[in-house]
């Protein structure tokens, strides 16, 4: 089951990846004045992360109805 291991694997990084950007949003919004910019990328990249953890959680953790 490598392929199994390796979704695994990129799901805790995709999750990962977004606890970091939640953590450094909550610093950007804390210090004004910040990039608005800077801040919609950032949570446009959350967005898409969660949208691939969503999709990987899905196939390494199957709603299986009984």
């Amino acid at each position: 089951m490598p392929e199994s291991r390796d979704l695994h694997v990129k799901l805790a990084t995709l999750q990962t990846e977004h606890r970091d950007l939640d953590d450094i949003i909550n610093r950007l919004v804390e210090n004004p004045p910040f990039d608005q910019l800077q801040l919609q990328r950032l949570k446009k990249r959350k967005l898409v992360l969660k949208d691939q953890i969503s999709a990987l959680e899905d196939i390494v953790l199957p709603d299986i109805i009984a």
